[in-house]
């Protein structure tokens, strides 16, 4: 037998997945990876227990699939993008923590960028908002507050990768330092129309290009896992962001198709083939990935809290006994007896990029109680997603008829009806909804002949549920009216 094997590095899990020929999900098995918040705001992981995380998942995969490491014809890579690590060329030792990627330690620097003549630059050739959200500012963060970091990064001893970056560093024992072109896209130091690095971009983070991994195709061999790390030397044959990896698990490689991540944030992307998308709508264009060395793209919108809602009722505030109660507490009740919650405990993200704005629960009365939070709760991932294909459905000119779902939240069958109920068009929530981690393996086979060619890879792509919507306008229109009083009075 042969297997692909997908390596996917989340915000607070490591995951490795086994797939067969017919990109059947064998297996898989998972390691937490913790964060840390040391100030208000501030969201910074440790880069070696991301690498310790990520191979032990792997170990346990194999063993638990009884799967020889030499069955694994190439592993692909997919990571929580934007999250910075800057690294000691020579030994390896990050001289920082990692910087998550939904740190706002940055936000200051990012709204006065915005407002400079630098701004309209950055956006125009980038794609993005400047937002801290994405890699450079953090770059730069970790090179100025780090003592020594500036002298060693302009003498050329200090390298900087995402995630992705890290782990294939790690797995070839530093024989590559590179990345792909959906996760530079994301640092703020891309070209996106010539996908190189640009220089006027690096001069005004003042980040030295001999940082800076070579940038590879998404679905190509870049290097080999020593054998020492997972039992076999095996290639490395595909990397993608985590919502680029996902947007191609979904099968999403022509223009129009669209897609929904419901993990610890949410992720909404549009594919829109080889045509470059401008940033409008508070969205932002990025690479998608894609089957070869052709540049295709996508227009995204991101919301930075989602599922972290749910953990955060879980493990802060008590209310859950386990994410997966939330849908049965939420459908205990008949409605969200006017309770809103929106969770903007790092800011709100797309269409606002606002910041300032703080989490806030509105409407609770004294009958409030567990189901009402939790109802709130898996509602206002719902309305941030509305929000999202708004946006998508503005800034690319395109009508979205049907949005796939996926990741960890999209098995919440009153989320993903609620979710069809307020957008007012079907959810798909396919057979298997881990499809970040298939996008990977995708790659990787498509790099190495596995599969020979995307339309082989339509083929496996099956719906499990369609949901379809079921209250009326007028009904639709009332719970939005709420949702958007309860924003307008977060970002007071």
């Amino acid at each position: 037998m042969q297997y692909l094997l997908a390596l996917d590095e989340g915000t607070t899990s490591a995951r490795s997945v086994l797939y067969d020929e017919s990109g059947r999900r064998l297996a898989m098995e998972s390691c937490p990876v913790e964060c840390a918040y040391p100030q208000p705001g501030w969201v910074e992981q440790d880069p070696g227990a991301i690498w310790r995380a990520q191979r032990e998942s792997a170990r346990r995969l194999m063993r638990a699939a009884a799967v020889r490491p030499s069955e694994i014809v190439a592993l692909g890579i997919t990571n929580q993008r934007e999250t910075t690590i800057v690294w000691d060329r020579q030994t390896g030792q990050p001289v920082a923590p990692a910087i998550v990627w939904q740190c706002r330690r940055t936000a200051d620097y990012c709204a006065a960028l915005a407002s400079s003549p630098a701004g309209a630059p950055i956006t125009g050739k980038t794609g993005l908002v400047i937002d801290a959200y994405f890699s450079a500012s953090k770059i730069r963060w970790i090179i100025e507050e780090t003592p020594g970091a500036r002298e060693r990064a302009d003498a050329g001893d200090l390298l900087f990768g995402n995630v992705d970056t890290w782990l294939v560093w790690q797995l070839t024992n530093g024989a590559v330092h590179a990345t792909d072109f959906t996760n530079a896209s994301r640092t703020m130091l891309m070209d996106l129309a010539t996908g190189d690095w640009d220089d006027e971009l690096l001069g005004i983070f003042d980040v030295p290009r001999s940082m800076l991994p070579r940038i590879v195709p998404s679905s190509s061999v870049i290097g080999t896992a020593m054998a020492e790390h997972l039992g076999a030397e095996i290639p490395i044959a595909g990397i993608a962001g985590d919502q680029q990896a996902a947007l191609f698990g979904q099968a999403c490689f022509r223009p129009g198709l669209s897609k929904n991540t419901y993990g610890t944030g949410c992720f909404a992307l549009i594919h829109t083939g080889s045509r470059l998308p401008a940033s409008n709508s508070g969205l932002v264009a990025t690479r998608a990935a894609s089957a070869d060395s052709v540049a295709q793209f996508a227009m995204e919108g991101s919301v930075f809290i989602a599922g972290a809602a749910l953990q955060w009722l879980r493990d802060e505030v008590g209310t859950l006994r386990s994410a997966e109660e939330s849908e049965q507490l939420a459908a205990s009740i008949p409605d969200n007896g006017g309770v809103y919650f929106v969770p903007a405990f790092v800011g709100l993200g797309a269409p606002y990029w606002d910041s300032s704005a703080r989490g806030l629960i509105t409407g609770i009365t004294r009958g409030a109680g567990r189901a009402q939070l939790a109802r709130a709760a898996l509602e206002a991932i719902a309305y941030q997603t509305r929000e999202l294909v708004e946006a998508l459905e503005a800034g690319s000119g395109q009508r979205i008829t049907e949005l796939r779902a996926d990741g960890g939240a999209a098995v919440n069958n009153f989320l993903m009806q609620f979710q069809a109920d307020i957008l007012g068009i079907p959810v798909v929530r396919p057979v298997d909804t881990e499809t970040t981690a298939l996008g990977a393996a995708y790659l990787a086979g498509l790099a190495t002949r596995f599969w020979k060619d995307p339309a082989e890879l339509e083929g496996f792509w099956k719906a499990e549920r369609v949901f379809e919507p079921s209250i009326t306008a007028p009904a639709r229109d009332a719970l939005l009216d709420g949702w958007r009083r309860a924003v307008r009075r977060c970002r007071l």
